[in-house]
């Protein structure tokens, strides 16, 4: 999939009765007879809600036009009323030209839903490509909001849509949302027995859900329209799927995740999120207490030009990691800041840095290029420095608060070192080095960071790279320091500066591949210092290498687990037995990711999450939620081409001979 396209703001009038209407296309978002009740008889009606959804586990629509959110805002509100709604749903909607947050408020000042608009446009994402996560009720309502043009949106999908919502503008106005391309996009990603409804009763639409399987009859129509249509998934062939691609996990609800780090709590999220009952085991007696421990990390996004499949993951998942922080950081349980985040670039002028930017078509709410004087205000550094990226929703996090908080509701059971994992029947088992079972479930994930190979040795093949890092931490009040720790803000560069609560300031971090030493160095000490003196956050008279500098500096160890490509790992792993016994067939293409055999099927499966690197603040919650989609069948929170460059089945080779992996890795900036 090519970079997506700069994401266009709808325009918005109102006519004189009150009724919005797009100038772009010459036509409403509404009929004048009432947004909501055209929502309930025309979506909810015609699709059979609220019935369809009661007693069910999860229910999926999937909307082609989200406008002004009416359709979203009354389907909530009827899934709020009904006592018998389903655990979960989840609203998918495409929107080409979605509005700016200050045209939203403008449209639902009067609106009928107030309080659930005010909910929605809280939490209203900058306007970037690809999907953003909107969760409410605790969880249990997810908008998942796709901006783009929907004919390069549709493929990117992964999900199984119970009820579909055709609400574009009228087809002879927005023919492109209703043409047989669409339809056949649309195909795939209908569930059996779903059903479909729309305003219109035109002749294409009619012809165009007849051509996917569809069963379509007219209904009464609603504010002086005479019909509408409405239909019921019924093809008369479902051609079957390959034998590589398994259904989701159909048995208990139940999962263990092995480590206790930033990914095995991402990996224990994702499925809570999903209701499921988590156990997490780790050798260490407390969750974080290795290199997730550490008492502050950068959480930030990154950008390049053209926006690479890097640049989209880092983007898509520290935005969802700043939705997701924002009320823990607001009640005090995970210690950070999530307002701004400044990315040095000495090497890159002005205009150079406006051109990229204007070349990717990035809103400035969302990452701004700030001149040496913008940037020196921005963060507190004195003036006379570079200029920068400002990331709006970037900052910092403690890991260690973060895997907390994402471990909440999960059992975590501490001191357990597991030598290696065992299925029997339908369990996966996790063994000590005595072969004792210390815990075991039907879903296995390992997230034990540099430990994970060895504990998939015998099924599969993971390459991931030891990389120590130290830190070093300023005392508060430490006499070098140019900047008041108040005043910093998280910035990197020439290495990275954070200023925690309490007045200390956090730098790093050094890079040693394959250094085992878990000491505390004097060297690294002073490397660090060397690295924060350019950023121009210690006095330029300061000399790091003198002895007495170090006085009162405290620092820590860890080690980073890291991919070739700098991108996670997170799904199912390839059967490398399996994939080898088919590779030697020659009978199975093996070419795609999702071809390739896995260690997963209906019944249960082991997975994996690991390779955070040095993102994984950014990475590590979105990734826990790619994986939960991988198990559950949710729909995947990314689109199809993310999903495939964090899938563990990229470092396995599709044919004998020859090398794992995916696309090479785009050059990582900012």
């Amino acid at each position: 999939m090519n970079a997506p396209a700069p994401i266009s703001p709808a325009r918005v009038d109102l006519r004189p009765d009150g009724t919005p209407c797009a100038p772009d296309y010459g036509d409403v978002y509404h009929t004048a007879a009432g947004a909501f009740a055209q929502a309930r008889h025309v979506f909810l009606a015609g699709n059979g809600l609220p019935e369809r959804w009661q007693g069910r586990e999860r229910f999926v629509i999937l909307e082609t036009g989200f406008g002004l959110g009416n359709n979203f805002l009354a389907t909530w509100a009827a899934w709020r009323a009904d006592p018998q709604r389903c655990e979960r749903l989840v609203f998918i909607s495409l929107e080409k030209h979605p509005l700016r947050r200050e045209d939203l408020q403008r449209v639902h000042r009067a609106s009928e839903e107030a309080a659930l608009a005010a909910e929605l446009i809280a939490q209203w994402p900058a306007l970037t490509p690809d999907l953003h996560a909107l969760d409410f009720e605790a969880g249990r309502v997810q908008l998942l909001l796709v901006f783009g043009d929907a004919l390069q949106t549709l493929p990117g999908l992964q999900a199984e849509a119970d009820a579909l919502y055709l609400d574009g503008f009228a087809p002879a106005r927005n023919a492109e949302l209703w043409s047989a391309e669409l339809f056949r996009r649309l195909a795939r990603l209908v569930a059996p027995g779903a059903t479909a409804a729309t305003w219109s009763a035109a002749r294409t639409v009619r012809d165009g859900l007849t051509s996917i399987g569809f069963e379509v009859e007219h209904a009464p129509g609603f504010g002086g329209k005479r019909d509408i249509t409405v239909a019921r998934h019924a093809p008369r062939f479902v051609p079957p799927r390959p034998a590589a691609w398994r259904p989701p996990h159909a048995g208990p609800r139940q999962a263990l995740v092995i480590g206790a780090g930033l990914a095995g709590a991402a990996a224990a999220h994702g499925l809570l999120r999903q209701g499921w009952q988590v156990e997490v085991i780790d050798r260490q007696a407390t969750p974080a207490a290795e290199t997730s421990g550490n008492p502050g990390g950068l959480m930030h996004g990154i950008f390049n030009a053209p926006d690479s499949l890097h640049a989209r993951w880092f983007r898509t998942a520290a935005l969802r990691t700043a939705r997701l922080a924002a009320p823990a950081l607001a009640s005090g349980q995970v210690a950070g800041r999530l307002d701004g985040f400044l990315r040095l670039e000495p090497r890159l002028d002005d205009d150079r840095a406006r051109a990229q930017l204007a070349a990717v078509g990035l809103p400035a709410d969302w990452i701004d290029w700030q001149d040496g004087t913008a940037a020196a205000a921005f963060s507190g550094l004195p003036h006379g420095g570079p200029g920068g990226w400002q990331f709006g929703s970037g900052g910092w996090l403690s890991p260690a608060d973060w895997s907390r908080h994402m471990l909440q509701g999960a059992t975590f059971r501490g001191g357990l070192a597991v030598q290696r994992l065992r299925r029997d029947g339908g369990l996966w088992q996790a063994l000590d080095a005595h072969g004792r079972v210390l815990a075991a479930a039907p879903v296995l994930v390992v997230a034990a960071a540099l430990g994970s190979p060895a504990l998939l040795a015998e099924r599969a093949r993971l390459s991931l790279a030891s990389v120590r890092g130290q830190t070093t931490v300023l005392p508060a009040g430490w006499p070098g320091l140019r900047v008041a720790p108040e005043a910093l803000r998280p910035l990197s560069g020439q290495g990275y500066a954070l200023a925690l609560p309490d007045g200390r300031v956090l730098t790093g971090a050094t890079t040693q591949h394959d250094d085992p030493d878990p000491q505390v160095r004097a060297a690294d000490h002073h490397h660090n210092l060397q690295r924060a003196q350019r950023l121009g956050l210690i006095e330029p008279s300061l000399t790091p290498h003198d002895p007495g500098d170090l006085e009162g500096l405290t620092g820590r160890v860890g080690w980073r687990a890291v991919t070739p490509d700098r991108l996670p790992l997170a799904g199912p792993p390839v059967d490398e037995a399996a994939l080898q016994a088919a590779a030697a067939t020659g009978r199975q293409r093996l070419d795609a990711l999702r071809l390739r055999p896995r260690l997963h099927d209906e019944h249960g499966g082991l997975y994996l999450l690991a390779g955070l690197g040095s993102r994984g603040l950014a990475s590590a919650a979105l990734a826990g939620e790619v994986l939960a989609s991988w198990i559950t069948g949710a729909p995947c929170p990314v689109a199809t081409d993310l999903r495939d460059a964090i899938d563990p089945a990229r470092q396995s080779p599709g044919r004998p001979g020859a090398s794992g992996g995916a696309s090479s890795p785009s050059t990582e900036r900012s």
